[in-house]
């Protein structure tokens, strides 16, 4: 008699990770994901107390993979531009994984919301080393930028904009030098 495959917690993340390329985090159920492996919910619910534990190690999956592409962007010669380009790139990449992340409710201020992010204190870094501001004028700075290029990552992550890699680097790279201007010239 063969000996049956034991589900592993990262087959069930797997496994949600994609049910969740399409899928809303509340609507993801054991049943799908059961479904998916060729098993019961058994291993499901011995691999994780509940669903939210599930849906919560699903998110953290999702973080990860943001933040691979962040610490991509950050390799780029230009930094800062960088890593507003991968923002961007997952939103297009993993739209509803985008959306799960950064396009729900969260009850964080604008400011809040960047600090949790632990590409935060890295992209200000690299802020201050292409505009030479101050910590506190790039964190006033960057919460501009950032609030243009969520907004871009949005347009993409939905569909309601077709625009590709090069457009999207043009129009950061205009922007963002067209604010350093007006953020200097006003001091």
């Amino acid at each position: 008699m063969p000996t049956e495959r034991k589900i592993q917690r990262d087959d069930i993340i797997k496994v949600a990770l994609d049910l969740l390329k399409t899928e809303s985090l509340d609507d993801l159920t054991t049943r799908q994901i059961a479904e998916q492996l060729h098993c019961s919910v058994q291993p499901i619910f011995y691999n994780f107390d509940n669903m939210d534990e599930l849906r919560q190690a699903a998110v953290s999956a999702m973080h990860d993979l943001y933040q691979a592409y962040m610490i991509e962007g950050a390799k780029q010669p230009q930094a800062y531009r960088g890593m507003g380009m991968a923002y961007i790139k997952f939103a297009r990449d993993f739209p509803n994984y985008f959306r799960i992340l950064f396009a729900s409710q969260s009850h964080l201020t604008p400011e809040h919301f960047i600090d949790q992010d632990s590409a935060g204190n890295h992209i200000i870094e690299a802020g201050r080393e292409l505009t030479g501001f101050s910590d506190a004028d790039q964190r006033k700075f960057h919460l501009k930028v950032w609030i243009f290029t969520h907004g871009l990552a949005t347009l993409v992550a939905n569909g309601t904009v077709i625009i590709n890699d090069t457009e999207v680097e043009q129009l950061l790279r205009e922007t963002v030098h067209e604010m350093i201007i007006g953020a200097k010239h006003e001091r």
